[in-house]
């Protein structure tokens, strides 16, 4: 049994496919689909179910890759044993971010981390919540970037700031003449939310206290985009809630349709989160400090502030 062995049962299983594994492992399939057999040979059990498409684990099978997973994991620590000492920060990094974080934080992070460690390879994805939950316990990501708390004891979660909710008001609503408004002043309002599956969609409404749509009559918009539910106000009237830090991509004119909520004001607490086994500590650190160094300093506290649950 080796650890290339592991490492391809381990991308049989994250991609359901020999193929798949084969191209993530950068080997040909037969090569990648002989030393399966080898191992199941070695361990006298079948891993896989190969009748099914896509490719399943058998019942044993799933128990093997999960400890194979820790298993890998672990071995990797040999390194970054090694890459501690020597205080680089190299490699590859696979990071995931929930779409509304990302355009109005990575940019600048980016720039930095590229200009700082030439070393490090960044990948990047924009995923949903739950989706970059999934890949960082499948081992295809390293980190994510999104909305926190997560309940889950399978993450560690490293809270970075705290960005307040703000709302975008149409110049014909009743609220538009208020400086500062509160959660049930939103309760008449036409809201419009992102899609389904997006965590800031779940804390949106539980600022309203409410789980309706945008109630314009005869019409579901379904988006995954701010900046499009920014073009919806402005042109269909209604209301909708922004991070903050999207603030910075609005005209003067639209600045002056803004509403901030009267205190504790509402914010999402912004983690870097890893699974539990997580072993980059060092390039991870990096990609902390240089999210910091680009947030306001009075994102940095939550004193005064209600953290919306997801």
């Amino acid at each position: 049994m080796t650890l290339v062995q592991l490492e391809y049962i381990v991308a049989v299983d994250t991609y359901r496919s020999f193929v798949g594994a084969a191209e993530k492992c950068f080997v040909t399939q037969p090569t990648l689909s002989m030393q399966v057999q080898k191992l199941e040979e070695t361990l006298n059990v079948k891993i896989f179910d190969r009748s099914k498409q896509p490719v399943i684990p058998t019942e044993i099978g799933a128990q093997l890759i999960e400890q194979a997973r820790i298993v890998l994991q672990e071995s990797q620590k040999i390194k970054e044993i090694i890459s501690s000492q020597q205080m680089d920060v190299v490699g590859e990094l696979k990071v995931g971010i929930i779409p509304t974080i990302a355009p109005y934080l990575l940019p600048k992070v980016i720039a930095a981390m590229m200009e700082k460690y030439p070393d490090l390879n960044l990948l990047i994805w924009e995923y949903t919540t739950e989706d970059i939950i999934h890949h960082l316990k499948t081992g295809v990501l390293d980190c994510g970037i999104l909305a926190t708390p997560l309940a889950d004891n399978a993450i560690t979660e490293t809270p970075l700031y705290y960005e307040n909710f703000v709302t975008y008001i149409s110049k014909n609503s009743k609220l538009y003449k208020k400086k500062t408004i509160d959660a049930d002043d939103l309760e008449d309002e036409n809201i419009w939310l992102l899609n389904e599956g997006h965590c800031m969609r779940s804390q949106v409404l539980n600022i309203c206290r409410s789980t309706k749509q945008n109630r314009l009559q005869g019409l579901t918009y379904n988006t995954g985009s701010v900046e499009t539910l920014i073009r919806m106000v402005d042109i269909n009237n209604g209301a909708t809630l922004l991070p903050e830090l999207a603030l910075e991509e609005l005209s003067n004119k639209q600045l002056s349709k803004v509403r901030y909520f009267k205190s504790p004001e509402p914010v999402r607490e912004i983690s870097l989160v890893t699974h539990k086994n997580f072993i980059k500590k060092r390039t991870l650190n990096a990609l902390k400090e240089e999210i910091l160094e680009v947030i306001p300093k009075t994102m940095k506290q939550k004193k005064k502030k209600d953290v919306i649950g997801i």
